[in-house]
């Protein structure tokens, strides 16, 4: 299991990585639109394209999933003189991928896959490629570069997709001078002779590809350690890791094997998920984790993958929230205490989900019925009850040195067993202004015994385009008033 700072420290470490990207690219082209009628000339759906888009693939997504959680990557690989071409060098370099080892080859094109989606459903693809093997000039332009760039790289990606860029020569050879330097090198197999990829540090296939290298069809347990043992008994590798889909993930390391579940994430679109795996891994080896934790970070970030629409990356910031969404509960807080920083993220997800914050604040000490039911009718203002807290010193300074009667994390505990409290953040100001302003709430609530203009934060809210809400307190009840009573009942 990954935390926040877990992932907070990989992300620190990925900025000073290196990572080299070796196979073939292509450009995913969708284009997007709706259906609502049959064709005359034929049993299909006729779409209204709305709009186009150009996605980096291939070789080129694992590299734009590496430059996406600022990792340094350098591209290698072959592309059509034309236009396409030139669109796919554009956008690489639009987001960091440094494209001085893509070659211009004059026979080839530029591999496009085009997409017809209506709705979320992907109706029809089209691919234009070269698939033949590159060689003379290009090939050895490839191999120059890599010999001149490897000794400054922290890991490799060798991207097969069968389209020529990764012959058996050039494989070789590349994977000669990563053993000679002690470069970790991650495969994403798609041919079936994988003794070409002898050397590598870790082959990523599917069950599909597992079963045509070693002709044993995996359907059971057993099937699955007889066809990875015999996959690494002719590749040489050290590591095996079979990507099941929905049943998760299965690392397999000399006589050990790891299962490791999926992510439990509604899957909108598979493409693009191995290149998010062998991106991640190789991010992980090159950061200094184990295998083991590259792989748990692979699956972290292809749960997140999946559940977009075409080939895409997966940011630093996705990649924490889910940290935070897998996190084990806080049982003393049922999992709603965080600070402020952490909340921000989750907060700010929840927006773009549609969902409608509302925040309120005080020390809430000796929690008593006017409390709940000044809280259960904020939550009913939204969908979301943000509470902050003040801390003890912030009690002591607004109510003196007395108070508070409850230490914060008694009053947390408290307040975190309500079940119209979604989250709790504790805060040290005299004022809640700056945790407002970080949290960004549509809806600030405070009592009735306010008015609109004391209402801290409602300069930020409002021009936000939230709003002010001021709820009646129930008369009598407050701390204040049940300690008086308390004191006047039993004085002696």
């Amino acid at each position: 299991m990954f935390s926040h700072l877990d992932i907070e420290h990989f992300l620190a470490r990925i900025k000073s990585v290196n990572i080299l990207v070796i196979g073939d690219v292509m450009l995913d082209r969708y284009l997007f639109g709706h259906s609502e009628r049959i064709s005359p000339e034929a049993p299909i759906p006729v779409v209204s394209v709305g709009r186009e888009e150009f996605r980096l693939g291939g070789a080129a997504n694992v590299a734009n999933n590496l430059a996406a959680i600022g990792c340094k990557v350098q591209l290698v690989s072959v592309v059509g003189r034309d236009t396409d071409g030139d669109t796919l060098r554009r956008q690489s370099c639009q987001v960091g991928i440094d494209v001085r080892g893509l070659v211009t080859a004059e026979e080839r094109m530029t591999t496009v896959k085009t997409r017809v989606i209506a709705g979320s459903q992907q109706l029809l693809r089209i691919d234009q490629e070269s698939t033949q093997d590159v060689t003379g000039e290009d090939a050895r332009q490839l191999l120059a570069y890599v010999e001149e760039v490897l000794p400054g790289i922290n890991g490799v990606i060798l991207s097969d997709y069968c389209k020529g860029v990764l012959t058996s020569n050039f494989l070789g050879q590349v994977l000669k001078k990563c053993q000679t330097c002690g470069c970790p090198v991650v495969v994403d197999p798609k041919r079936t002779d994988w003794q070409a990829y002898a050397g590598a540090t870790v082959l990523t296939p599917n069950l599909k590809e597992l079963t045509q290298a070693t002709g044993v069809k995996v359907g059971s347990a057993d099937s699955l350690i007889a066809a990875a043992t015999i996959a690494m008994s002719f590749i040489s590798t050290s590591a095996l890791l079979v990507t099941r889909g929905k049943d998760g993930m299965t690392l397999f390391e000399e006589d050990l094997s790891l299962d490791i579940a999926a992510e439990n994430r509604e899957v909108f679109d598979v493409s693009g998920a191995g290149d998010t795996v062998s991106a991640f891994i190789a991010a992980g080896l090159s950061c200094g984790l184990s295998l083991e934790r590259s792989v748990k970070l692979a699956n972290m970030a292809a749960g997140i993958a999946v559940s977009k629409i075409g080939t895409a990356t997966v940011s630093g910031e996705e990649l924490k929230l889910q940290a935070f969404k897998l996190r084990p509960a806080d049982l003393e807080y049922s999992g709603k205490l965080f600070e402020r920083q952490d909340l921000a993220i989750l907060l700010d997800d929840a927006r773009k989900e549609g969902r409608r914050v509302v925040f309120t604040n005080g020390c809430f000490d000796l929690l008593h019925a006017g409390h709940v039911k000044y809280l259960q009718q904020a939550k009913q203002l939204g969908d979301l009850l943000v509470l902050g807290l003040n801390s003890d010193a912030s009690v002591r300074r607004l109510k003196g040195e007395k108070r508070p009667l409850l230490a914060q994390n008694e009053r947390a505990q408290l307040l975190s067993a309500l079940d119209c409290i979604d989250y709790l953040c504790i805060f040290d100001d005299d004022t809640p202004y700056e945790l407002i302003r970080l949290l960004r709430p549509q809806v600030l609530v405070k009592g009735g015994d306010y008015t609109d203009k004391e209402v801290v934060g409602r300069d930020l809210v409002e021009s936000d385009g939230g709003q002010v809400v001021l709820i009646d307190m129930v008369a009598g009840r407050s701390t204040s008033h049940i300690i008086d009573e308390v004191l006047t009942r039993y004085r002696d």
